[in-house]
């Protein structure tokens, strides 16, 4: 699972999606499977701007991190 935050000041700063293994965090979530293809194909269709309901930049580096993945 990933959860939006917001990155600071502003409406036109981007918002961090941070991995939530354990769905702790407050807010809206969105599922994902932990694999390298799901994170892939999520970034390319902008699924997670719509399953939580974004208008913003989403910066999904930290999800990447946490997937081991070189870059998103």
């Amino acid at each position: 699972m990933v959860a939006a935050t917001d990155a600071g000041a502003g409406d036109t700063s981007p918002v961090t999606l941070r991995p939530d293994p354990r769905h702790r965090m407050p807010g809206r979530g969105a599922w994902l499977h932990p694999t390298p293809d799901c994170f892939q194909l999520a970034v390319r269709r902008k699924a997670f701007g719509r399953a939580l309901h974004l208008q913003a930049a989403v910066d999904v580096s930290a999800v990447a991190r946490h997937l081991d993945l070189q870059q998103a």
